[in-house]
């Protein structure tokens, strides 16, 4: 599946290596993605924030930077990016006045709605090989992961999860999908592979 020399009787590692599955499908959907939002004001983190923002009522810049896993300072500089055209607003907080809420404007959500539009067409031809119950089966699947994963921020406790997958070389704990992070095999293999384009 991963190489044109495939041999039928020696499956590539790679092939079922969760790393480089992800790697893959993100790379090709950042790519796709950028050169949908190469105008937008702060890009694809631009866009993010906006989303977050739209969704739900007006939040402080502390609660959007948690939500979406970016530095507050760099928010502070997509935020006045997503000001100048006018798609959100700064306004103080009635129950705390030391802080702002990020609220979407009508131009926002106009720009939001047709920047999604593009954005899905995106997700459409990078799950082209799906049928449309296998790609909402992968986007359950994904958002399940996805939320697991921000609820434990992996990244804060990232040195930890190498640290115990070091001290604990059993067949038990290859299952925890640390293995590939002991092992290497998510760095070199793919530093070595070649990207698709």
């Amino acid at each position: 599946m991963t190489g044109a020399t495939r041999r039928p009787d020696r499956p590539d590692p790679l092939d079922d290596d969760l790393g480089w599955m992800l790697g893959i499908v993100f790379r090709g959907y950042v790519r796709a993605a950028e050169h949908a939002l190469t105008d937008f004001p702060g890009g694809p983190r631009g866009y993010q924030l906006l989303t977050a923002a739209n969704n739900g009522p007006a939040r402080n810049q502390g609660a959007i930077a948690e939500e979406i896993g970016i530095d507050r300072t760099v928010l502070t500089y997509l935020i006045d990016d997503l000001e100048r055209p006018g798609f959100v607003v700064r306004r103080a907080d009635p129950a705390d006045r030391r802080n702002r809420l990020i609220e979407v404007t009508d131009a926002g959500r106009a720009a939001w709605e047709q920047r999604r539009s593009a954005l899905r067409q995106v997700e459409s031809h990078l799950l082209g090989a799906l049928t449309p119950a296998e790609s909402a089966t992968l986007r359950s699947l994904l958002q399940k992961v996805a939320c697991s994963a921000q609820a434990v921020d992996p990244l804060r406790d990232l040195c930890e999860v190498v640290t115990q997958a070091q001290a604990d070389p059993t067949p038990a704990a290859r299952k925890t999908g640390a293995a590939a992070v002991r092992s290497g095999r998510t760095a070199t293999p793919r530093a070595r592979r070649r990207s698709p384009e």
